[in-house]
């Protein structure tokens, strides 16, 4: 399951908003679904929440919803074809915000520009405090990061089931992590790229501006 960024899955931020949508206590929805309250609990905020489909059938009959719509069923579709419950809206998020969404790491993009024009490139990335880093190749790092003005690291995360989202743009300077202390903390965040390959060079975004977007279902 993917992380929400406070704590948790989509899986159980699902569960949550359905069942306060129903104006139904914790209490309320585990007694109708048969299942203890510490065990509800338990899959709205466990980040290893992964509940039997006779458990989520008898939850989504308790939530008056359905099971689709809890497990986020069509999620293979392209982005922005799950029809809308509603009319979304659209907030924009504090620095705070913006900072607790990056903190969980992942998979975000490297933005730069080339003679080509604006480029994005995926990669695996950590926190350290306020700094993004990411692990690359040594040309990447070179041609991309060292000796520009300013660089941007894109994350976002889209829940098609609800119609809900969220994206951080974090703009500043980067540089490849050459000093032997800032290696040390560097390998310490245990970055492991998904595209495996030789990517043995760290880079260090310090961001200069950090903005956020974040579209949730009214009501």
């Amino acid at each position: 399951m993917t992380s929400t960024g406070h704590g948790g899955t989509d899986l159980g931020r699902r569960i949550r908003e359905h069942r306060e949508k129903a104006n139904l206590s914790t209490e309320e929805a585990a007694a109708g679904a048969g299942m203890a309250t510490s065990y509800l609990t338990y899959l709205e905020t466990s980040p290893d929440a992964s509940p039997t489909p006779a458990a989520v059938a008898r939850l989504a009959s308790s939530l008056g919803t359905t099971v689709h719509a809890i497990t986020g069923v069509g999620m293979d579709l392209p982005p922005g074809r799950q029809p809308l419950e509603g009319c979304p809206v659209l907030e924009v998020l504090s620095v705070a915000e913006c900072r607790a969404f990056l903190d969980d790491g992942g998979v975000g993009r490297f933005l730069f520009s080339e003679a080509r024009g604006p480029v994005a490139v995926p990669v695996n990335f950590a926190m350290f405090g306020d700094d993004i880093v990411f692990l690359t190749t040594a040309d990447m790092a070179a041609s991309a990061a060292d000796g520009r003005e300013t660089v941007s690291f894109e994350v976002d995360h889209l829940d098609e089931a609800l119609a809900e989202g969220w994206s951080v743009l974090a703009s500043g300077h980067a540089h490849t992590v050459t000093g032997a202390g800032e290696l040390a903390e560097a390998a310490s965040l245990h970055i492991t790229p998904w595209a495996g390959g030789t990517r043995d060079t760290y880079v260090r975004l310090v961001p200069a501006v950090l903005t956020g977007r974040r579209i949730r279902a009214s009501g």
